[in-house]
């Protein structure tokens, strides 16, 4: 066999080899992706109707601040981040910083706050379960505003009686896949060094 000759069958090879690398790559790529897809389906279905869907009106915490009696008994969906967490005799109210929702329902993050109200939600809940700064979601009526101080301040707090409440679990930085290649060789494809992770 001559030089060439060699040289074609390692081409070859070198050739049937990178085909199967590029296909267990799409492979893993479209588990991961088909696991992805299954998993966010399965935490969207967990939400309730009613924090999933939006209220007629669009009231705004900072307006019922304003006039109040205006806006008594209306229905609205509002969210944020827990502040505190009160237990009082057979009610619990949970002290919330209002922030922009979206589709879904979700607060938005925000460094700008909407003002602050108290979801007044009957029973007891334990407080360790309502963590500071974690973020929910509840729908009901406006039942009145109260004053209580922040700080030296006295600050309006619009209260509303909850009808359904979303806790939205927190958000973990989920670790880049690593899938090991049996078909590498370093030795053959060194300019494959460049990419450790597949997708």
């Amino acid at each position: 066999m001559g030089i060439n000759d060699e040289t074609e069958s390692q081409n070859s090879r070198d050739w049937r080899l990178e085909v199967k690398q590029d296909m267990n790559r799409r492979i893993l790529l479209l588990l991961f992706i088909l696991v992805v897809s299954t998993l966010l389906g399965a935490c969207s279905s967990t939400i309730p109707q009613a924090i999933r869907t939006p209220v007629d009106s669009d009231i705004r915490v900072d307006e019922v601040q304003q006039t109040s009696e205006q806006f008594k008994e209306s229905r609205v969906r509002w969210g944020g981040e827990i502040i505190s967490v009160e237990n009082l005799a057979d009610e619990t109210h949970i002290e919330i910083l209002a922030q922009r929702l979206d589709k879904s329902g979700k607060p938005i993050s925000s460094r700008r706050s909407q003002g602050r109200f108290i979801a007044r939600i009957a029973g007891f809940l334990e407080p360790q379960d309502f963590p500071k700064d974690q973020r929910i979601t509840v729908v009901g009526q406006i039942e009145d505003v109260i004053e209580k101080p922040v700080g030296n301040y006295p600050y309006t707090y619009p209260r509303v009686l909850v009808e359904s409440y979303y806790l939205w679990p927190e958000q973990s930085a989920t670790p880049q896949p690593y899938f090991y290649d049996p078909y590498y060789d370093p030795m053959l494809f060194p300019y494959w060094r460049r990419y450790p992770y597949y997708y």
